[in-house]
């Protein structure tokens, strides 16, 4: 594993299976009387955040926690950032703190990397969302899950995703979820498709290694998953599309659209879903939709990550039936 996690492309298929095989282990952690390992013990890790998160800052905090790392949690609001304080100054005053991971979720596509290679600190740097650049771990969490569902919890191991076919529907523009599975998708083999309004659509997006739709009902019945990503209001600062309602009919999946996808096809959200605009309840409340599984598989690839910047020198998985990492005790 490198030292910082800034970009899912910055990972190689190798890595990407090494964590998804992992955190399929850090999973069966959690199924434990005793949910905790001792492997980052007496490490620090800091949840930076500048933005406002419920999913991803919980569940890096619980993935530390399980790690047995000492963790300590940032917001913006309320600290000096609010009063003016750099990027930098509150950098250096982690490093002075003594801080062995830095967890950071900022406005500013960047901002994870500028903190990564700009010598102010020594910690690991993981991006947690940046602007509307990128998100790796959720690709990472997004990809994990896929191949327990489409592949099989224990068939999957050492696989990739190779030769499925996923189709990402809604506000690609902003999205950095979007661009992030893209990359990690095409890294492990999927075929990606990007279903968006032409407004949705990133200038570039033909450089991107995926192919490009404006009709989602051609391509729902040739895909093994289908991610719906939410419209983003609060970095809209024009109207790209006439009406809610609109959207709704053209880029929303309903029952009547989840029928035709194959049976063994799932419906995923990143979250926070916006019902009745790009997700139905009732698909959002079906078997088929994996939203709240990813965010159980979220802490298990959370974990994943952590252990192998921090504390796996080796691989988690062995071919031997007993764990290589013990249960604290």
């Amino acid at each position: 594993m490198k030292r910082h996690l800034i970009s899912a492309a910055d990972l190689t298929r190798d890595d990407a299976v090494l964590i998804l095989d992992t955190a399929e282990e850090m999973a069966r952690v959690a199924d434990r009387p005793i949910k905790k390992l001792p492997t980052l013990r007496g490490l620090t890790v800091v949840n930076l955040f500048f933005e406002d998160s419920t999913r991803t800052r919980i569940s890096f905090e619980a993935a530390a926690k399980r790690l047995s790392a000492d963790v300590i949690n940032f917001s913006a609001k309320g600290s000096s950032v609010s009063k003016g304080e750099s990027l930098k100054d509150t950098a250096l005053t982690l490093e002075a703190m003594g801080a062995d991971a830095v967890v950071i979720r900022h406005h500013a596509s960047g901002a994870p990397y500028r903190l990564a290679t700009s010598g102010w600190i020594d910690s690991a740097v993981v991006n947690a969302g940046d602007g509307t650049h990128e998100h790796p771990t959720q690709a990472l969490l997004d990809a994990f899950t896929m191949r327990r569902r489409l592949v099989g919890r224990d068939a999957g191991l050492g696989k990739d995703l190779n030769g499925r076919r996923i189709t990402i529907v809604g506000d690609v523009l902003h999205s950095r979820v979007a661009r992030s599975n893209v990359q990690l998708l095409h890294t492990l083999g999927a075929e990606v498709t990007v279903v968006a309004p032409p407004t949705l659509v990133p200038i570039g997006v033909e450089s991107w290694p995926c192919e490009v739709s404006y009709s989602l009902d051609d391509v729902l019945p040739k895909s093994d998953a289908v991610m719906m990503l939410r419209v983003q209001r609060e970095r809209m600062n024009a109207a790209f599309f006439p009406t809610e309602r609109e959207y709704s009919r053209r880029y929303g999946l309903d029952g009547d659209r989840m029928a035709k996808m194959p049976e063994h096809a799932i419906v995923m959200h990143p979250g926070p879903m916006n019902r009745g605009m790009e997700i139905t309840a009732e698909v959002a409340d079906s078997d088929r939709c994996t939203a709240v599984e990813q965010v159980a598989n979220g802490v298990s690839t959370r974990m994943a990550v952590l252990y192998l910047l921090l504390g796996g020198s080796e691989p988690a998985v062995t071919t031997t039936s007993t764990p290589r990492i013990e249960e604290s005790k």
